[in-house]
């Protein structure tokens, strides 16, 4: 049970909604004796202390670097320090493609965070036209994708995670997976999940793949009884 489980939720839940989901996967952990870590990433609106005997971690999905200051529709440091938050996702691809974070301002907040020793949960991964032009058109992509990035930082958890297989119900093969992450890890030695249409039917299959440390779970994950079910599943595996 040493896989790396985590839950963005993006724009999804309340507070109130929120602390009953934590509640929920608290008695569930407990329960079937879950003792790894679980990391999730709910909306800004919905961050909190939460009081758990279950090892449940949450972080941010989103962060200007800075402590406060003049940044409308931004959250710092302040922010975060009121809940205790010191686990942030930085590089997701909606935050790259939707939001248009240049690749400048991401190594930016990456190593902002790192001063202050958050743990990062580092998204990588690329579109389908990329996919399409092949192999070395992928691994050039993900290079770029970590420019001014410290892959040796001790706290650094990576994520791959297709653009194309991201909400969509499509899953990159077990092969797919396994080959890009052998490349990825060519490049950095710290944890590397893979994320994108990852449900309680594909989880036990992604899990065994070769190089594959766990997995940073969407849509799939944010109704707590499908989130259980692949706990229940990555336990027994």
């Amino acid at each position: 049970m040493n896989k790396i489980i985590a839950s963005n939720f993006k724009t999804n839940h309340t507070r109130a909604s929120t602390r009953e989901y934590v509640t929920l996967l608290n008695e569930a952990m407990i329960e079937m004796n879950y003792r790894a870590p679980v990391y999730l990433f709910p909306p800004a609106t919905a961050l909190d202390r939460f009081e758990t005997k279950a090892d449940i971690r949450v972080g941010a999905q989103n962060a200007y670097p800075t402590v406060k200051g003049s940044f409308t529709g931004e959250i710092g440091l302040q922010q975060l320090e009121e809940f205790k938050i010191d686990h942030i996702l930085i590089g997701h691809s909606e935050r790259r493609h939707i939001m248009g974070e240049s690749q400048e301002l991401i190594a930016k907040k990456f190593a902002w965070f790192k001063e202050r020793d958050f743990t990062i949960f580092y998204c990588i991964g690329e579109p389908l036209e990329v996919r399409e032009a092949g192999e070395e058109a992928v691994r050039r992509y993900l290079v770029e994708q970590l420019e001014g990035i410290d892959t040796s930082y001790d706290k650094l958890i990576m994520a791959y995670e297709p653009v194309w297989a991201i909400g969509t119900g499509k899953t990159a093969t077990p092969e797919l997976i396994e080959k890009t992450h052998a490349e990825i890890k060519r490049l950095t030695d710290r944890p590397l999940l893979y994320g994108g249409s990852v449900k309680p039917a594909n989880i036990a299959e992604i899990m065994a793949v070769p190089g594959c440390d766990g997995a940073l779970i969407g849509t799939a994950s944010w109704e707590v009884e499908s989130m259980v079910s692949m706990l229940e599943i990555v336990k027994d595996s």
